[in-house]
């Protein structure tokens, strides 16, 4: 078989399926089987990325996505007691400004595909082809040598705007009790167990006890 014929029939095949999956996330009923279909979709674009000689962001879409982001979604979403019916209220109501606004986003990434596709005709031959290296070769080459200022104010941006998310996000609430560890290492062993000796005492039986208590028979 020809290797063009096979290259985009595996591309419609995952076109197709990523779009099936996609459409399913939003349909299914059941909230732990649309993340299970937001994962095929992942995988399903990763495939295409593959197609179109971009391994980097392929293996980075599932390693990172489906390997790591996902996973998480999947383990809050079964955790989480969420009312579907509550959730599926406001769903009729607000279905024509969803189909606007989802109609508005294609329109403009058909544009900029558009655009886009123009603009490669113009650029010339992929560098990573020209340089005789695969994508994820070229791409670590130009990311850690040229590009390497760029990367590290990148990730230091990332790092605070983590710690912000925590720190914006911390509540500490009335009802919680909380651990301090300085508190704790300041704690003397000698202070939390307290040994006492006392002298034993016997004390006499009294005389309801007595009378109480079984009597021999007499003889």
């Amino acid at each position: 078989m020809n290797p063009q014929l096979l290259q985009l029939i595996c591309f419609y095949a995952f076109g197709f399926v990523t779009v099936a999956a996609a459409l399913s996330v939003i349909t299914l009923k059941n909230t732990v089987h649309a993340v299970l279909a937001l994962v095929l979709t992942f995988f399903s674009s990763a495939c295409l990325w593959i197609l179109l000689d971009a391994e980097f962001l392929a293996l980075a879409l599932i390693v990172v996505y489906v390997g790591a982001v996902m996973v998480l979604f999947l383990f809050v979403v079964m955790m989480l007691d969420i009312d579907q019916e509550k959730i599926r209220e406001g769903f009729v109501k607000f279905l024509p400004v969803g189909l606007i606004v989802a109609l508005v986003m294609l329109a403009e990434m058909l544009g900029l595909i558009g655009v886009r596709a123009m603009h490669a005709q113009l650029m010339g031959a992929d560098p990573a082809a020209v340089a005789g290296v695969s994508n994820t070769t070229w791409l670590g080459l130009a990311l850690y040598t040229r590009f390497l200022l760029p990367f590290e104010i990148a990730a230091l941006i990332l790092t605070v705007g983590v710690i912000a998310a925590v720190a914006l996000t911390l509540r500490e609430r009335g009802d919680a009790r909380y651990e301090s560890a300085s508190q704790q290492v300041k704690v003397n062993p000698r202070d939390r167990v307290r040994i006492v000796k006392m002298a034993a005492v016997r004390h006499d039986a009294s005389p309801a006890a007595d009378d109480n208590a079984p009597k021999e028979p007499r003889p």
